[in-house]
């Protein structure tokens, strides 16, 4: 595929990584000289010098026969443009990212492809939304639902309390009577690895299954995970994404949200019925105390400011709080969590880039789920007529190396993979990939 990218911040430069990886034809426009540098050194793409609404810059990146032009800028007026004029141009397909989730509620309203743009993704939205995940999951670091929970992504770090420490992985069987939930990856130090039976487990280890619903306290039991009921939440910060969850869970949960701005605070309140506002800055541990954070069943830091975000649930940690989340804008805290000793860092821009990402998968991917901290994907795909994969058992399936499948759905029912379980067509298939296996494992079911 030939695909335009116009900005290159975090969300399009990571994105940019992702997919010359996969031999796809790159062009990358930004007005930072400085950008663009970095990325010639570090990519095999072709990058433009200009502010992509330009239209002789869009003719520069040949926009009159590109696949996809996803448009990413920090500006969500620039991108609509961007898209819109794009389009017009003869770019077959266009994703715009905003900001304002209002677009997002109208969008059948508005008729957006009738302006040109095919897809348009908020960053915002889809971070709060991941919150909401994790709160509902609040005993695992990752989870994702595939089909309406049919299969499920869990992520889950080993305390001590965990039968498994020390343990060779092939114990897991004796925990798994009822093949509800399989093992697909291990990340120790930062790596990902597919575990053999050989592989010894030691505290700290973070383990990702996919499971059936009768799995899920099953995975939490041998992980020593206790099952924790999320009541009261302390949201810091509210933007976008602070709003966004609030205003989702409010109606089911006790919601307190700290926001600096007095404005702000104002208008919250009068958008938030069911939240209690607090107009403060939340770097006053005594304030925290004074609004009963150790009576917090999840604390939830999601200001402007990293650091701050880590901090204050540091101090929520400390004060007993059971589920800590922290948005952070660098991507390279992502893998900080588990050392620092928070329950999940996540960055709205990587969330974004992954969302984006799926579009650019042959048809027959469903779904891709991202997992925080670790450069692999879990992807739902569907098994193609003549692919090699089917008609095949799993035991003589040959994945490409750094390639696992999880399970699978057939007519609305769900199986852990095991060896003697075949494979049809038409079946959804979900499957564990490192990058270097993600090609080649999509070729496999295609």
């Amino acid at each position: 595929m030939k695909i335009i990218i116009a900005g290159g911040g975090e969300v399009g430069y990571y994105l940019a990584k992702l997919l010359t990886k996969e031999s796809h034809s790159i062009v990358l426009i930004d007005n930072r000289i400085k950008v663009l540098n970095r990325a010639d050194s570090e990519m095999d793409l072709l990058t433009i010098h200009g502010n992509a609404y330009s239209i002789s810059i869009l003719d520069k990146a040949g926009v009159a026969d590109c696949d996809l032009l996803i448009a990413v800028t920090s500006s969500e007026t620039t991108n609509l443009t961007i898209a819109t004029v794009g389009k017009q141009l003869g770019a077959k397909k266009t994703i715009a990212r905003v900001n304002n989730s209002e677009f997002l509620k109208l969008k059948d309203r508005l008729d957006l492809s009738k302006m040109g743009i095919d897809v348009i993704i908020s960053p915002e939205d889809l971070a709060s939304k991941e919150i909401i995940r994790l709160l509902r999951r609040s005993s695992f670091s990752n989870a994702f639902d595939f089909e309406f929970g049919k299969l499920t992504l869990l992520g889950a770090y080993l305390t001590i309390d965990s039968v498994l420490l020390g343990r060779k992985f092939e114990c897991l069987d004796t925990y798994n009577e009822k093949n509800n939930f399989t093992a697909i990856a291990i990340e120790r130090d930062g790596d990902a690895t597919i575990p053999h039976g050989d592989y010894v487990v030691e505290e700290g280890d973070h383990i990702f299954f996919l499971c059936k619903p009768a799995g899920i306290d099953e995975i939490r039991e041998i992980c020593g995970k206790a099952k924790l009921e999320v009541k009261n939440v302390m949201i810091m910060g509210g933007g976008i994404v602070g709003y966004n969850t609030a205003k989702k869970i409010s109606r089911r949960k006790n919601v307190k949200l700290i926001e600096s701005d007095e404005e702000r605070c104002l208008e919250l309140a009068d958008l938030l019925a069911d939240t209690l506002i607090i107009n403060d800055d939340g770097h006053d541990v005594h304030l925290l105390e004074d609004e009963n954070i150790s009576e917090m069943d999840a604390f939830i830091a999601v200001t402007g400011n990293s650091e701050t975000n880590i901090m204050s649930c540091l101090v929520a940690k400390n004060h007993g709080v059971t589920k800590t989340i922290a948005m952070v804008e660098n991507m390279d805290y992502i893998n900080l969590s588990q050392t620092i000793g928070i329950d999940t860092l996540i960055n709205k821009k990587l969330i974004a880039a992954n969302n984006i990402f799926r579009y650019v998968r042959q048809a027959n991917i469903i779904n891709i789920a991202g997992i925080h901290g670790l450069d692999a994907e879990v992807i739902e795909i569907q098994v193609q007529k003549g692919s090699s994969a089917a008609n095949k058992v799993v035991k003589d399936m040959r994945l490409p190396e750094g390639a696992v499948l999880g399970g699978i759905i057939r007519n609305s029912e769900a199986w852990i993979a095991h060896d003697d379980l075949e494979i049809l067509a038409a079946d959804k298939v979900v499957v564990f990939a490192l990058p270097k296996a993600i090609k080649k494992t999509l070729e496999y079911f295609s």
